[in-house]
């Protein structure tokens, strides 16, 4: 059988498919990268416009939260990172990983009809596994962000064999969620037009709308979770967000607010 060839990210094809006023009219694109997060830090100190893109076929070195790697490999996957300049205060920078949530979801959905959700506070999951990872980093004075890049690592049409063994039981596809090979240039367009859309909502009103759109999106909320935080670990439900987008678990003895840390979903007994 024939082989279909990858459909390069190449600059022109992607814009040849935007739907955005200003995400993506700039793009740097790589065949190969350390992390497409650590170049599009450096442009953005530089100084380049809100909205450049920094994409790449490949990432040696890409990073997931809290320091792991990210499994990259070529042409299988959208592994991006966007530059945003937004008029938040920095305290509401780590917001825009939720804000990001919610875009991928709704662009995921809509190519692929899969009921995937947002697993608190930065993954995609698709039936337990995970689709997308995000990392938010930014660069900001006492008052006021200078950048913050939103970096995006979707698996796209990764077969579950070429995955390393040891992400077989905890990732997947968005092949594998629509049951058939995916475009990445028609998902990158669908992705980069749903976090244009959140991105203006959250600048126009503020953080609020956002939120409950990730609140109707999770598959985190209501279900029994173990939570791994800064030097404890513990159980209970998650119950809510809140304004700031910590997750409300209720132990049984009260509710607990994290900010930072690893929640996993119980399975259902």
């Amino acid at each position: 059988m024939l082989r279909q060839a990858p459909d390069l990210l190449l600059p022109a094809e992607i814009v040849a498919r935007l739907k955005t006023t200003v995400l993506g009219k700039e793009i740097r694109y790589f065949s190969e990268i350390g992390s497409t997060n650590n170049e599009a830090k450096r442009l953005a100190a530089e100084g380049c416009p809100e909205g450049l893109i920094v994409v790449a076929e490949a990432q040696s070195t890409g990073r997931g939260r809290l320091a792991r790697g990210w499994f990259s490999p070529f042409g299988k996957g959208i592994w991006l990172s966007v530059v945003l300049r937004p008029p938040f205060h920095p305290l509401d920078a780590p917001k825009c990983t939720l804000m990001a949530a919610v875009a991928l979801t709704k662009a995921i959905r809509k190519v692929t009809e899969a009921p995937c959700g947002i697993k608190w506070p930065n993954d995609i999951l698709y039936e337990g596994k995970k689709l997308v990872g995000i990392l938010t980093e930014m660069s900001a004075e006492m008052d006021a962000i200078n950048y913050v890049v939103i970096g995006m690592g979707i698996n796209v049409n990764i077969a579950p064999e070429e995955f390393p063994p040891e992400l077989r039981d905890i990732a997947t596809s968005v092949a594998a969620a629509a049951g058939r090979p995916v475009s990445r240039l028609a998902l990158l367009a669908e992705v980069l037009a749903e976090l244009e859309t959140v991105y203006s909502l959250a600048v126009r009103q503020g953080f609020g709308p956002v939120l409950d759109e990730w609140r109707k999106l999770t598959i985190t909320l209501g279900q029994q979770v173990n939570v791994l935080a800064p030097g404890e670990t513990f159980a209970g439900i998650a119950v809510n967000i809140d304004n700031e987008g910590a997750l409300l678990v209720d132990t049984g003895q009260g509710v607990r607010r994290i900010l930072a840390g690893d929640v996993t979903i119980r399975p259902r007994t």
